[in-house]
Order: C-alpha cells, then sequence, then structure tokens
C-alpha cells in the first residue's frame, strides 16, 4: 500500500458498492489496475456514513432525517419507523424491503392514522415525514432497547431483529399489533390484488437525539440518499442530487455516493463519466466493504501495471 489514506485527502471520494458484488470484467474496475492500494476504510453503509461525518456508527438516523424533512427534531428523541415488507416463510418470517414500498402520500397517511392509536397508548408518537420514511417521537426518558439497521437486517429472519428480554416486551408486543392491524388494511389488501407486496411492518431504527455538532472535512456531497443528506445539512456541506452531469463536475473534496446502486447500472450509466473523471481529477474507489484505491490522473500511465486486484 504505497500511499496512507491522508493522501487521499485532496481526491474525490467514490463510493461504491461491495467489491465482491463487481464481476472481474466490470468497467471501473479498470482503474484499480494502475492505481495505488490504501489502508481499508470503514466496511458498510452505516460505518462509512458515520467515518464521514465525525460520529460513532449507531447514528441518531431518526432525529437527523427528521430534522431534515420537517425541520422539528428539536431536543426529542427520535426513531426512524420506516415501512416495510416482511415475508413469512417456514422457518419464521424475513424482512425483504424497507423504506422503499412505492407509497403515495395518500396511502402513507392512510395506512400510519391507522396505526397512531397503537402509538398513543404507548405515549409515542407517529408521524409521516415522507411516504417512505416514518419517524416516531418518543418521551424523553424512554429506554430504548437495541435495533439493527435494515442494511444489517435486509433478507434475515424477524426474530434474531426483535427487542430481546423484559426491557424489550412492550417493543415486541407494539410491533405485534402493527404487523394486525397492517395485514387487516384495505390498502394491503388492494396492494396484493395488484401484485405489489404489502407495507405490513415498520423498521424501528436509529434512535438517538438530533447531534449538536455535525463537523466533516467534506466540501460536497453528491447522492439520493436522505441520511447522508440529512448529516450535509446538519454539518452545512452543500448536497446535491446524484446525475451524471454533477458526477462529472465533481472537484476533490466531493463525495460521490454510488454504494447504493446495482453494479450492472454503474456499469451503464455511471462508468463513462467516472473513467472521463479519472482523466481529470483524483479519485478514491472507496468499496462499501472496506477496500479503497487511489487514482490520480497520471496514473493512466503506468503502462507497466497489470490487471489484478
Amino acid at each position: 500500500m504505497s500511499e496512507s489514506m491522508d493522501a487521499a485527502a485532496d481526491a474525490i471520494d467514490l463510493w461504491l458498492p461491495d467489491l465482491k458484488r463487481f464481476a472481474p470484467g466490470h468497467p471501473t474496475l479498470a482503474l484499480l489496475a494502475r492505481a495505488d492500494r490504501l489502508t481499508d476504510g470503514p466496511r458498510g453503509y452505516l460505518a462509512g456514513a458515520a467515518q464521514r461525518f465525525g460520529l460513532q456508527e449507531n447514528l441518531p438516523a431518526g432525529a437527523l432525517t427528521r430534522q431534515l424533512m420537517a425541520g422539528d427534531a428539536g431536543d426529542a428523541n427520535w426513531l426512524s419507523a420506516d415501512p416495510a415488507w416482511v415475508q413469512p416463510d417456514l422457518n419464521g418470517a424475513r424482512l425483504l424491503a424497507c423504506g422503499q414500498m412505492q407509497l403515495s402520500a395518500k396511502d402513507a397517511d392512510e395506512l400510519a392514522d391507522a396505526l397512531k392509536p397503537l402509538f398513543a397508548e404507548a405515549d409515542m408518537a407517529l408521524e409521516v415525514s415522507s411516504p417512505d420514511h416514518w419517524h416516531v417521537r418518543l418521551p424523553a426518558d424512554t429506554a430504548v432497547p437495541p435495533f439493527a439497521a435494515p442494511e444489517h437486517a435486509l433478507g434475515e429472519d424477524l426474530y434474531y431483529h426483535l427487542p430481546q428480554g423484559e426491557e424489550g416486551r412492550r417493543w415486541r408486543i407494539l410491533l405485534n399489533d402493527v404487523q394486525v392491524v397492517l395485514h387487516q388494511h384495505p390498502i394491503n389488501v388492494e396492494r396484493r390484488q395488484r401484485g405489489m407486496a404489502p407495507v405490513n411492518h415498520l423498521w424501528l431504527w436509529g434512535a438517538g437525539l438530533l447531534p449538536g455538532v455535525v463537523t466533516t472535512s467534506l466540501k460536497q456531497v453528491i447522492s439520493d440518499d436522505v441520511l447522508l443528506r440529512a448529516l450535509a445539512a446538519k454539518a452545512g456541506t452543500p448536497a446535491m442530487a446524484r446525475d451524471v452531469s454533477a458526477v462529472s463536475a465533481a472537484e476533490p473534496g466531493t463525495l460521490v455516493d454510488l454504494q447504493d446502486l446495482p453494479v450492472d447500472d454503474i456499469a451503464m450509466q455511471w462508468t463513462p463519466a467516472l473513467l472521463e473523471l479519472a482523466k481529470r481529477k483524483p479519485l478514491v474507489l472507496a468499496f462499501a466493504s472496506g477496500e479503497r484505491w487511489l487514482h490520480r490522473p497520471w496514473h493512466r500511465l503506468r503502462f507497466w501495471r497489470g490487471n489484478g486486484r
């Protein structure tokens, strides 16, 4: 590893999916052959987001995203409560989708209205911040057990991610009641009839208070991710929607967030712009699995380099 992570401070931070998802012939990987390997960075979405904004991995995602969307996080304790799809199987039930349920604003409000009395009975308030992102406002002294982030639970058995023990009992009862109400809701009956996945669960995660200060060395963020944009807003860092023109014009100090995209989409829609950008600007190719390479424009002259990783 010929350069340290500090040497990448003047580069564009290109955040990509896990390296193992890329086939050997993926065009983006052509940059690695002539790049310098860096020490590994954080692994995973939350760890990567936290590291870039100087926070711990257990980010208070609920408060941050509520502040971005509604501006009223204040000093309350917040949970993200994202609409989700849980699929029963022979061994239990698995989380198959979260926060991307293609809900209209009307349907989101109707589903939430049916659930609000359950939360009110528990002295909590359920709020719809956007159709795909809901929040729960908690009393400041509420003890909240650990809740797994969606990235740690997708595809896994729901049982292993429910709060355990006596302190988790009230939450297990609440979530069970939520599932009963949603299962019977007319909107979900209609969604099933249309061949759509039902919204039959709320995924609670990211509890905490809004941080007083968030800092970052980033000068700009290009992302469609709500939490990253919320962190950027709290840090006072400009954020732009993700599109090819914005990426093509990126300057050193910019985070270009592609880590949530399918690698085939990156190959077809984004790689041409990335390869052109690499001719003009230094890039850190930071994979969500932790591997990092630094590619400087003059590295394309390293003809003697092989094509290995």
